[in-house]
């Protein structure tokens, strides 16, 4: 008997690749990809309904990884007829996993108290699933490929397929088809290299007619839910925001929702409430006015966040005003609330005055260039549930604020209630008086917040206005004073300062605010 017969490894690298393998190989590829998407679906979704991103991302993260080893340890038990069991985990993977993001959907919609069981369950078995998926591809491999070249090939279309994913998620998937079909899409994608094996495999198969039905019929209803995931998306939103969807779009940074009822219209941003029509000008009469009528005769205003145009509606009432620059990070925003008939109706058409220059990028960026200076700020960001929002509130951010700010300048920032998140609202005012700037807290009733918090800003003594605009629902200038008085249960308490380096901020207003939602 021959050398080489003795040992196959020469003639298996002589003769080349195979159909076989390489279709193998695509499919690791595509099953890398999948199971990524199912773990960013996850964790993204996870995020816009209970916030705190980063903890979010990393416990979903870590589950899924963990459910990863649970499966690639269980696949030591699957001994015979591989094919047949890769072609089942498939289907699986392709029916559990490209609903995810639907079943979340809905379960936050109609059964709330069941999300987080759900959603952690679901990520358990998904990612067991995926974890036996690599694990049996490498041994119906083992059988042609040497060992050296199966892992390296592997791992190699393992990690392009999880590259492919992590940059296309967020850039395009999202963006264009939201994440419902996002889902939905990759479903798809897991059960049609199902279908390829019963193809490639068809001689292995016992059970090829089963097998050929099982794949027809997961490819059928994956098919279908992708069709109809616009009524499912409905479904679920219409039940979660209980008024009628006027408007809905999922955009690189978030879900943007706006719905008409008893209230006006609403606008939710991942789920959060925004504004409602009926009292928004309560909420951006006090943050507007205190602060541009203080100022004098304000000639420049920066308006930081307030993508809806609210602010600049109020700002605009200021006949002095020659420049308002408007820096919101999504210009999805900026687009339906200057274009939308209706929406651009509710800021008065601000967002179209000539006055109005827009400019789409993060503000904590936008602070860090060189640029003008501006005799008033108005920083109206959504409250800190996560850290990338809790950047704006640190120090460092307020440091920079400071610069861009005239020395007669007064900058205003909305700081969530005083009253429920009474720490969280004192933390705010300890870090702008932290980089050298004088705090001025008050506080307005917005019947859909309740008792809401605001901080003027400045290097000067903050000093009443004698006079506000004509024309304002809400304020008048003999009653500002009781704005910036506050109440035993709202006064200051110790807090410390929130730097980038901590960001204890939205842990403590992750704290306070989740004990509203869990009472």
């Amino acid at each position: 008997m021959s050398e080489a017969a003795l040992d196959p490894a020469p003639a298996r690298a002589a003769r080349g690749p195979q159909p076989v393998e390489i279709a193998l190989l695509a499919s690791v590829f595509v099953v890398a990809a999948c199971g990524l998407v199912y773990e960013l679906s996850a964790a993204a979704l996870s995020s816009y309904l209970l916030g705190d991103s980063v903890l979010q991302f990393s416990t979903i993260i870590g589950t899924y990884l963990f459910a990863m080893g649970v499966g690639s340890w269980l696949s030591r038990y699957f001994e015979r007829q591989l094919p047949a069991h890769f072609l089942r985990i498939e289907l699986m993977v392709a029916l559990i996993g490209g609903a995810l993001p639907a079943l979340l959907f809905i379960a936050n919609a109609y059964i709330p108290g069941a999300f987080r069981l759900l959603l952690y369950g679901l990520v358990l078995v998904v990612g067991t699933l995926v974890g036996l998926e690599i694990p049996l591809v490498m041994r119906i491999l083992r059988r042609n490929v040497m060992l050296k070249d199966l892992v390296s090939q592997v791992l190699t279309f393992d990690y392009l397929g999880a590259l492919a994913v992590s940059v296309a998620f967020p850039l395009l998937l999202v963006p264009q088809l939201g994440m419902i079909r996002t889902g939905l899409l990759f479903g798809l994608m897991n059960a049609a290299v199902a279908l390829w094996a019963l193809w490639l495999f068809r001689h292995e198969l016992r059970r090829l007619g089963a097998h050929a039905l099982a794949c027809v019929l997961a490819l059928a209803a994956l098919a279908g839910a992708f069709v109809f995931a616009g009524h499912i998306t409905t479904l679920a939103e219409d039940k979660f925001y209980q008024d009628r969807i006027v408007f809905s779009e999922s955009s690189p940074y978030q879900r943007i929702v706006v719905t008409r009822g008893a209230a006006g219209h609403r606008l939710f941003l991942n789920g959060n409430l925004q504004f409602a029509e009926r009292d928004e000008y309560r909420y951006h009469e006090a943050l507007v006015h205190p602060a541009m009528a203080a100022q004098g005769a304000p000639k420049k205003v920066a308006v930081l966040g307030g993508g809806d145009g609210m602010a600049v509606r109020e700002v605009l009432k200021y006949p002095s005003v020659e420049s308002i620059t408007l820096v919101e990070l999504d210009p999805n925003m900026t687009r339906l609330f200057s274009e939308h008939e209706t929406l651009a109706a509710l800021n008065g058409g601000a967002l179209k005055s000539p006055k109005v220059h827009v400019v789409n990028t993060d503000a904590f960026q936008w602070l860090q260039q060189a640029g003008d200076m501006f005799d008033v700020i108005v920083v109206d960001f959504p409250d800190p549930t996560n850290f990338a929002i809790g950047k704006l509130y640190t120090n460092s951010f307020y440091a920079l604020l400071d610069k861009r700010l005239a020395a007669s300048g007064y900058a205003v920032i909305q700081t969530t209630s005083p009253l429920v998140a009474r720490k969280s609202f004192w933390t705010v005012v300890a870090t702008v008086e932290s980089v050298g700037l004088r705090a001025a807290p008050y506080h307005a009733h917005v019947p859909s917040f309740g008792e809401w918090g605001f901080i003027i800003a400045s290097r000067r003594p903050y000093r009443l206005p004698e006079a506000l605009p004509e024309g304002l629902r809400f304020l008048a200038a003999p009653a500002l004073p009781q704005l910036f008085e506050f109440p035993r249960d709202m006064a200051r308490v110790p807090a410390e300062v929130n730097r980038l380096s901590n960001q204890t901020l939205v842990t403590t207003y992750e704290q306070e605010w989740g004990k509203v939602a869990g009472h």
